[in-house]
């Protein structure tokens, strides 16, 4: 079964880490745990309509957090930073943040 793409990407991150990189055409989302490079340069391909030449992953471990003697796990998170090719246009999204 397929997944779709709007399964695959779930939302842009917006730091300053990451809006640094739009100047290098590399753009950062939070993506499913379970997808891998290609099907992540697939979805971002056919949702913004642009080339994608690389797709560096991350996994993040959740962090230990405590809540008065209460303690736990913030939810672990695979992200992705996904480079354009220099031919491709840009992403509209991120155009606005700058």
């Amino acid at each position: 079964m397929s997944k779709l793409a709007q399964d695959i990407i779930l939302r842009p991150v917006i730091t300053e880490n990451s809006m640094d990189g739009i100047a290098d055409r590399k753009y950062t989302f939070e993506v499913a745990k379970d997808a891998n490079k290609i099907e992540i340069a697939k979805a971002v391909e056919k949702l913004f309509d642009v080339k994608v030449a690389k797709v560096n992953t991350i996994n993040n471990k959740g962090k230990l957090r405590r809540y008065g003697r209460f303690e736990g796990y913030t939810p672990a998170r695979k992200k992705a930073i996904v480079t354009l090719t220099e031919d491709s246009k840009t992403i509209e999204f991120f155009d606005g943040m700058m």
